[in-house]
């Protein structure tokens, strides 16, 4: 299996920034595209962003545009989100995931890989 190690949550103030990096243990076609989805106390796992194998297709969740960026190191198989303008709201425990059929798609059904997630804390 495709494991993922993720890095970079942490406690900090709102309106900060944090980097949150992901490293799979494989580099192969099917480890492609990666995504992040976060899930806060009480509520589903949500979509936060996607990129796909070449880094040319990329998408967000609503709340994150503008604020967050996805982007990816094809050559240390790494992918990060630099999260800016952190909010209250963004606190949550998030998590790097992988498609082995290669899809760009919001829907945590379709990811077959999952990190072992970071914490998030923002406070106001």
């Amino acid at each position: 299996q495709v494991q993922l190690v993720e890095s970079g949550g942490g406690l900090v103030q709102a309106g900060g920034s944090l980097r949150l990096s992901c490293t799979a243990s494989v580099r192969t076609s099917n480890t492609y595209p990666r995504a992040w989805f976060r899930q806060a106390p009480g509520k589903e796992r949500e979509f936060v962003a996607v990129i796909s194998r070449s880094g040319g297709l990329t998408d967000y969740a609503d709340p994150v545009k503008g604020r967050f960026t996805i982007s990816r190191d094809n050559a240390d198989n790494t992918v990060y989100l630099q999260m800016n303008s952190l909010k209250p709201e963004d606190t949550a425990v998030y998590y790097c995931a992988v498609d082995k059929r290669g899809r760009v798609s919001p829907l945590p059904g379709d990811y077959d890989y999952w990190g072992q997630g970071t914490q998030v804390t923002v406070s106001s």
